[in-house]
């Protein structure tokens, strides 16, 4: 890394890091948002797809739509429009997941309706400045392919261990499960307790690894 890319970096980033939803500031992982769907429900990969696609045909433009509408609701009634919006929204994404899924979507169980008021879809209401559409939509955005990556991560991991599959089809190199408790809850919870901390930790090492190389450039 040159000294003055690294200089850009050091100086900027607090800035940078929230501005990150994907990787330096991703929301399950710094913030603990969106749990119950990722540890209950994302016990494979099939289920994790299926609760990504939700989630990508959901959370962005809830977020958008909330943004136009609340410019003319006051800020105590903004939680309520944006739990409105998302139930609104949540009746064509349904009928899209079971065109793509069929029944499949019925291993979701209630975890698939609970998106709707997930925080992650409904936390901005607590901002006393109406958002920005641009701003909603980019930040919806950044924030949808945050959770799909955890998602999609933690479903291939607990599949693979919980399983020795990935999408349903047996891995033949593995020939018996290694953590036959990752496909349930309590497992769900210890592997992403050993991905937040693995994340974290990389984050931080990158961030220090950023600061000295700057401090070697001056």
């Amino acid at each position: 890394m040159n000294s003055k890319k690294a200089r850009y970096l050091s100086e900027n980033m607090d800035w940078i890091a929230r501005r990150d939803r994907i990787l330096l500031n991703n929301p399950v992982i710094m913030q603990g948002m969106g749990l119950a769907p990722l540890v209950v429900a994302a016990t494979n990969a099939n289920n994790a797809l299926m609760l990504s696609v939700a989630v990508l045909l959901l959370l962005t433009p809830t977020r958008v739509f909330a943004a136009v509408l609340s410019q003319m609701v006051r800020h105590r009634l903004r939680a309520l429009l944006y739990c409105g919006v998302s139930a609104v929204l949540y009746i064509p994404v349904y009928y899209a997941l079971r065109f793509f899924f069929d029944v499949d979507i019925l291993l979701l169980g209630v975890y698939l309706p609970m998106l709707v008021v997930e925080p992650l879809m409904i936390k901005r209401y607590e901002h006393p400045i109406p958002e920005k559409v641009s701003k909603a939509f980019v930040k919806g955005l950044r924030t949808s392919i945050g959770y799909v990556l955890v998602l999609m991560l933690m479903g291939c991991m607990r599949e693979l261990l919980g399983s020795a599959a990935l999408f349903g089809t047996p891995i033949e190199k593995l020939y018996f499960p290694l953590l036959p408790m990752a496909n349930l809850p309590a497992g769900g919870f210890i592997l992403l307790g050993l991905v937040c901390a693995a994340w974290r930790g990389t984050v931080r090492a990158y961030k220090r690894y950023v600061h000295t190389e700057a401090k070697r450039g001056l």
